[in-house]
Formats: structure tokens, sequence, C-alpha cells
């Protein structure tokens, strides 16, 4: 049975109450908050997963998110948006703040419970030990470095927060260096577990590490009808 603990933060107080209740069924342990300010008082260390709704009051979930984010203790938190603004933009925005999911509403409830199962397998395939002893895996292209046991990513010896998509798939495209990988590939190794993922989500996640690894951002390519690698 599952453990993992899920807080939902919506105004909606009786939809909160509904995804608690069938993901209480599922044997998640559940808490709801009905603002994100509500949701900042509580020690949001102790959850796997955040499902947070966009359109609050005084703190939007974009902002709540943002500020999770640049929390170093509550970055690496699972969140997945819920939210009725369905359009390109403010889905491509939930990507670029490392969101994990994007649920538009009106969804059902099976969509969202196969989405959480989703997001926190994938995320606890994240955490599995490495032993004291045995020396950090490192993968490194000139002064680009990935530290794979302690997903740290340094450029030119200074270290660039990369969101965990973004991190796993820089580390794909490192590992398959001097090679075209398809998208299909892509999305096989680096979103295995998703239930539904866009291939603008691939682009979106491109593009963010373009711009934050800087001159190594040129080693990505792109051709076109084909995929993206990392040249030689």
């Amino acid at each position: 049975m599952a453990t993992e603990r899920i807080l939902i933060v919506d105004d909606e107080e009786t939809l909160c109450e509904v995804l608690k209740l069938n993901l209480e069924n599922e044997g998640y342990d559940v808490d709801t908050a009905f603002s994100a300010e509500q949701a900042l008082t509580y020690d949001l260390t102790e959850y796997s997963l955040i499902l947070l709704d966009i359109m609050m009051g005084e703190i939007s979930g974009i902002k709540m998110a943002k500020m999770l984010k640049a929390d170093v203790k509550t970055a690496d938190i699972p969140i997945i948006f819920c939210t009725a603004r369905d359009t390109e933009d403010d889905m491509v925005m939930g990507l670029n703040l490392g969101a994990d999911d994007y649920i538009m509403k009106p969804y059902t409830i099976r969509n969202v419970i196969a989405r959480v199962k989703s997001v926190l397998r994938r995320t606890s395939t994240c955490k599995t030990p490495t032993l004291p002893a045995e020396k950090p895996h490192v993968l490194q292209v000139e002064g680009l470095k990935l530290d794979m046991a302690f997903k740290r990513c340094t450029v030119d010896g200074e270290e660039v927060k990369l969101a965990r998509k973004e991190f796993e798939l820089l580390a794909y495209l490192i590992r398959h260096r001097g090679k075209i990988c398809s998208r299909e590939q892509i999305l096989s190794r680096v979103w295995s577990h998703e239930v539904v993922v866009l291939d603008r989500t691939i682009d979106v996640n491109i593009t963010r590490l373009r711009q934050k690894i800087g001159a190594y951002g040129s080693y990505i390519v792109t051709r076109s009808g084909f995929g993206y690698g990392f040249r030689d």
C-alpha cells in the first residue's frame, strides 16, 4: 500500500474533499489547504507531492510554486498543477517552473489518480541511496559537469540549478553524445512513466537547458524531423 503523503492546495473546498477521499482510498496520506497562504504554514518538507491550483487568492499557485522551487528544502518536491487555465502559454509557464505535470479542469478523478501514481513512481526511482564508499558517477563534457549521485550540475565550476526533467534530459543527451535521439526515444527514457506528455514538453526543456548551461547550450543540436543530440 502506498505510504506517500500528498498535499492538495485549492480554494474549491468541495473539490479538495473529493480528491482527498479518493486519494486516501488509494492508500495515500492526504492533507488539504484552501489557499497558498494556509499551505505555507505547513511543514511542506513532509510531502511527497503537491497538487496545486493556479488561480487562488493573494498568493497564486504560480507564485507558490516559485517559492517552493527557490527554497532548497522544497525544490525537489514534485508539483502537479490542477487548473482551469488551459492555454498552451499557461502549460508552458507551468513546465518552465519545473512542474512535473499539468492537469486541466474539468478532469476525472481517475485521470488525477493516474497522474499522481505516475509522478510518484518516477520520482521515487530517483531516490535510490548511494553507498558512501562509492565514488559518485560524473558525466562531464569540458567544463560542463553532471554529478549523478548528488543531482548537481556545474558549468565551469559554477553550480547551475536544473529542474529534475532538465537534469535527466541533459544526462540522457550527454550519455548519447554524437548521436541524434528521436523524440520517441527521449520520451520513452526521460518521461517513461508519464501518462500524457506533449512533444512541446521536450522543446520547452531543451530551450531552458540551452539558456541555463551558457556556452555549452550550443552543444545541444536539433535535427528537424529527427530529434535532438549532444555534439562531440
